[in-house]
């Protein structure tokens, strides 16, 4: 899989493939390609998987895209500004990601989604109860929101992290939540009732920028129904 990033802060990979060869994707991811690149739909795993990724905020439905001749091109575009970021996946190197990282992956990358081991550090480390694995053979190309922070944790050290700034990290990292401790910390800390906790050894990677965060920070600017001034109303003629 030959491949180029594009796009500054709001990023896009052109993928040049040969005759033959597929990548996969979810459903919606792509933006253009050649005549030459075929579509197929399907769950892959069974419907069983599917429901399952879906949950870790994949799509239900993945779709390969094959080349019928060489030098086809195919672009995928991220879903948010940041920035989009190579991982080798293979029997050493295996991949959690939070819901909606997975970009597109050469064919013998497997992409499930796994039950944190922990239940409270799922359904309350706010990444959901779900993540997202990578396991297999290739490459794969997932987005990270924002600017991307590179960790590598010895064994034994761990790190605090906010709240949906967790972008992936290596099958080797525990993943756990640890409550946030005093009264004034809690209420008016603004850091909510639980920081994620990562601890080595292995490699993380940060995102600078959450989905969240940015939507609350536009809330208030954002026009509502009561505040438009526009009103609709009918009339008939007698």
């Amino acid at each position: 899989m030959k491949y180029e990033i594009i796009g500054g802060s709001f990023p896009a990979v052109n993928i040049e493939l040969d005759n033959g060869e597929t990548v996969v994707t979810q459903s919606g991811a792509m933006a253009w390609s050649d005549e030459s690149i075929q579509m197929n739909t399907n769950a892959e795993g069974g419907l069983l998987k599917s429901i399952g990724r879906m949950f870790s905020g994949a799509s239900l439905m993945f779709v390969r895209h094959t080349a019928t001749k060489d030098n086809s091109k195919i672009t995928f575009s991220a879903s948010f500004p940041g920035s989009i970021r190579e991982f080798n996946v293979d029997a050493e190197h295996e991949y959690f990601a939070q819901k909606s990282a997975f970009l597109v992956a050469e064919e013998g990358v497997n992409v499930d989604a796994t039950v944190n081991k922990n239940f409270w550090a799922g359904l309350l480390g706010g990444e959901g109860f779900i993540l997202q694995k990578f396991t297999g053979n290739g490459k794969m190309l997932a987005e990270i929101d924002g600017s991307v922070v590179e960790l590598d944790l010895e064994p034994g050290q761990s790190i605090k992290v906010e709240t949906g700034h967790v972008a992936l990290f290596e099958s080797t990292i525990t993943y756990d939540v640890q409550s946030v401790s005093g009264f004034k910390n809690v209420f008016f800390g603004g850091q909510g009732l639980f920081l994620t906790t990562l601890t080595g050894p292995g490699k993380v990677w940060l995102q600078t920028l959450t989905a969240s965060d940015m939507a609350q920070k536009l809330a208030p600017y954002m026009p509502s129904s009561s505040s438009s001034g526009v009103s609709i109303s009918s009339s008939s003629d007698n």
